[in-house]
């Protein structure tokens, strides 16, 4: 991964930067509390092996978006982030399969700010991974149901094209502290289950159909890898990932 793709990287992620200051790192959010390193393990592993997901949580200021493009730097190397800013560009993407794309929706909602999608956009969007490609996005939902309610009911998504979107992630925040509570799983076959609910033993690593223990593992390593590095910044973690596969 050379210098140029990190940047042209980092330079699409800060584009959903919507209240100013650094983006925020996975090491960033390690170490607030709102994922476990086991979490971040897991997200890696997924992530970096083409998984689509989405970000939920109803209270603006929670951190869908910082939480979305710190998961975006596990996206793997060769396959070009791009925002989902209109019909034209997802019909694009819909004929073209190369090269590999992961498609940003800033948000599921409706209004015309950029890169917001709903109704038919929204149900095209949908079938980007028919066509090889990967999605990432987030909504004002706090659980499962609320997000299918949205995206299903209301949009008119089809569930075998929700199952697509192999993972999501239900945020909370409570006295200024915000974590993940639920993460969500689907191997795009089956409908989604939880394989991780915050304050239990659930353990991704021995619920998830999409990675295995050994590609959590790798993926567990290379984070200790780069907290010990003191690397923290979304260009040094986006660069650290140049060379790993899942």
């Amino acid at each position: 991964m050379s210098g140029q793709d990190v940047t042209r990287h980092c330079r699409e992620i800060d584009r959903c930067n919507q209240r100013g200051g650094r983006m925020l790192s996975i090491v960033d959010l390690i170490e607030a509390g709102t994922l476990s390193r086991e979490l971040s393990a897991y997200s890696m592993a997924a992530v970096g092996a083409g998984a689509s997901f989405l970000v939920g949580a109803v209270p603006g200021g929670a951190g869908k978006t910082t939480v979305m493009c710190a998961l975006l730097n596990f996206v793997p190397p060769g396959v070009h982030l791009a925002a989902a800013d209109s019909m034209a560009t997802i019909q694009q993407g819909l004929k073209s399969p190369s090269p590999r794309r992961c498609y940003i929706c800033h948000e599921i909602g409706r209004g015309s700010y950029y890169a917001y999608l709903w109704g038919r956009e929204l149900r095209e969007y949908f079938e980007l991974p028919m066509a090889g490609h990967m999605l990432a996005t987030n909504l004002h939902a706090d659980t499962y149901r609320q997000a299918r309610q949205q995206i299903v009911d209301e949009c008119g998504v089809e569930k075998e094209a929700l199952r697509r979107v192999n993972l999501m992630y239900f945020l909370s925040i409570t006295g200024g502290r915000r974590r993940i509570e639920r993460v969500y799983e689907s191997d795009g076959t089956t409908d989604h289950k939880p394989v991780y609910v915050a304050g239990t033993a659930t353990s991704p690593a021995k619920n998830s159909r999409l990675v295995n223990e050994k590609q959590i593992d790798a993926a567990r390593r290379h984070i200790e890898k780069i907290i010990r590095s003191g690397e923290s910044t979304i260009e040094e973690v986006r660069s650290a990932m140049a060379g790993i596969q899942f």
